[in-house]
């Protein structure tokens, strides 16, 4: 019996990654995403896509976590993150090789454990065999992947902690982890869809018996912002003992009427309402205090020809134009540090991670999030989704010259005057 080494030398992984480095990810479109579930579902075809696809989305980001700061990359959180990352790489490849013929295509590994035989307990080195499905190896990968952003939070946390804050790498990290995390989303995207639908003797969902997948032909726009509303209310009124009302409105171009449906993921379009609808609530509450008389929330659905809006109205207070951006940042948060636990990796809240993850989502399938302030009286939240199955396509990011020169470009001196520095004396103007 032939068997394989589970971990490959690290020499030899840094040469997958390079190679695997020089193809571009391969886009998909929620049509096809849809089209290949429901007509065409065949284990085969998913595993011959994915044991390529897989290698090349994990390396090209793979190679820009390498052109981090060098202190960032010696965190420890950093550092188990890109162990993740390469332990997956090893693991998909491991079925580079594999005839796609097989009904369950597996490969075998050789671990070692230290045993204790009975009666005198003296220890064994002993060897296993074992074998796993692709299937189930990329469950594995799944779950393995599963705290990558808070922990990779705490790693820029412990950055930051160190060496403090520089403009320079501040811009690299944004860029970065704008890229490194829709890279995760479109990972993800495809682990769900195959364990999905080939992860189980059942093939359809029992809780989403209309799935393909993660994917909703039909879904319900407006149910899924009542079910982020009410989780937000209730977390709202466990936090200030109140929380405000709902008010849903809907505008179905197409089909005057009829409820809003889209071909869309419900996990996604939830996350991004939830995090609006936590904000929002949060700077109602904060303004208003302890009276009972709060403005409510407000919801517009929309549905166009090309695009599906949703927006979310409140009357928290807003905040001034210089901060709009910031809200976007991952080191910008409004809430308190969260508190670390030590023996996993740390929650979002208090990280700022909210707003720009949700936005991710929404650009993902080639949409967009955007923030609309009223300083004073409050903020529109809008999610862009595009109406058109044919048109949601995968915004993938690439490692190329183009993305290697962003972080290794020195940053000069901006070519406009800084408010700050300007003179205040108008005599200090000379004379032409």
């Amino acid at each position: 019996m032939r068997f394989l080494r589970f971990l490959r030398s690290s020499v030899s992984i840094g040469k997958d990654i390079d190679y695997y480095s020089k193809f571009s990810p391969s886009p998909l479109s929620m049509k096809q995403f849809l089209d290949f579930g429901s007509e065409n579902a065949c284990e085969k075809t998913s595993f011959t896509f994915l044991r390529q696809e897989l290698p090349v989305r994990l390396a090209n980001i793979m190679k820009e976590i390498n052109l981090l700061p060098d202190n960032l990359l010696r965190t420890p959180s950093v550092r188990l993150v890109q162990s993740w990352y390469v332990q997956s790489l090893q693991e998909i490849l491991e079925f580079k090789d594999k005839n796609a013929d097989n009904e369950k295509v597996t490969y075998e590994y050789v671990f070692i454990s230290l045993d204790f035989t009975f009666p005198h307990n003296s220890p064994c080195l002993t060897q296993h065999v074992s074998s796993i499905s692709f299937t189930d190896a990329v469950i594995k990968i799944r779950n393995r992947h599963n705290d990558v952003i808070p922990t990779m939070a705490q790693g820029l946390v412990e950055y930051k902690e160190a060496h403090g804050t520089d403009p320079v790498v501040s811009q690299n990290v944004q860029y970065f982890l704008d890229r490194f995390y829709m890279s995760r989303i479109s990972i993800r995207m495809l682990l769900n869809q195959h364990t999905l639908l080939f992860g189980g003797k059942v093939k359809v969902n029992p809780a989403h018996p209309k799935q393909i997948g993660s994917i909703d032909p039909h879904c319900r726009v407006s149910e899924v912002v009542k079910d982020a509303y009410e989780n937000a209310r209730n977390l709202c009124d466990r936090y200030y003992m109140n929380s405000p009302e709902l008010l849903l409105e809907e505008y179905n171009v197409k089909d005057k009427g009829k409820p809003i449906t889209m071909v869309y993921v419900p996990s996604h379009l939830y996350h991004m309402v939830f995090e609006l609808f936590k904000n929002a609530m949060r700077a109602t509450m904060e303004l208003y205090g302890d009276t009972m008389d709060h403005p409510p929330v407000r919801v517009q659905v929309g549905l166009g020809t090309e695009d599906l809006t949703v927006k979310v109205s409140d009357r928290g207070g807003g905040v001034p134009l210089r901060k709009i951006d910031r809200l976007f940042t991952y080191t910008y948060s409004t809430a308190p540090r969260p508190s670390i636990d030590g023996s996993r990796a740390a929650p979002l809240a208090g990280y700022g991670y909210g707003l720009p993850i949700s936005r991710l989502y929404a650009r993902y399938f080639q949409g967009d999030l955007k923030l609309y302030s009223l300083e004073g009286y409050g903020t529109d939240a809008v999610i862009y989704i595009r109406a058109l199955s044919t048109e949601s396509i995968e915004r993938l990011p690439v490692y190329n010259k183009s993305a290697w020169k962003h972080y290794k470009t020195i940053h000069e001196a901006d070519d406009w005057c800084v408010p700050s520095r300007e003179p205040k004396d108008m005599t200090t103007f000379r004379r032409f």
